[in-house]
């Protein structure tokens, strides 16, 4: 029986949507298509840095520069972007999104903050 192969082809996009994941230990970008589809991603791990120094804002920066390379292979040109956590690389990430040449059509924050939900974890003592 014959093997279907699945043809990869190149997607043009022209706005798409960065999401930053900015946590204490790293940062996660990733560029999707406005319906959701990936189409690049990078983190301060992938990028080459390793323990503490995937939680630097320079780390971020470097992950965000890569992707957004990345993405103008694709075409993109517009983003928008959503940040989501407390992290160093919040505003570096973001920094170089703009220094690349994409254009920023909004930033949004969709950290995800409780309305008086779930109990939250024990206090960590050191």
């Amino acid at each position: 029986m014959a093997k279907k192969s699945k043809r990869k082809f190149r997607k043009n996009v022209a706005k798409a949507v960065v999401h930053i994941k900015a946590t204490f230990n790293n940062t996660l970008i990733a560029i999707t298509d406005p319906d959701g589809d990936m189409i690049c991603f990078d983190s301060a791990g992938t990028v080459g840095f390793k323990g503490s120094r995937k939680s630097t804002p320079f780390a971020a920066q470097q992950a965000a520069r890569k992707a957004a390379l990345a993405a103008k292979k694709f075409g993109v040109n517009e983003v928008e972007i959503k940040v989501k956590g407390p992290g160093p690389g919040r505003e570096s990430a973001i920094s170089a999104l703009q220094g690349v040449g994409l254009r920023i059509a909004s930033i949004e924050d969709v950290t995800p903050i409780p309305h008086n939900g779930c109990r939250p974890k024990k206090r960590r003592r050191v």
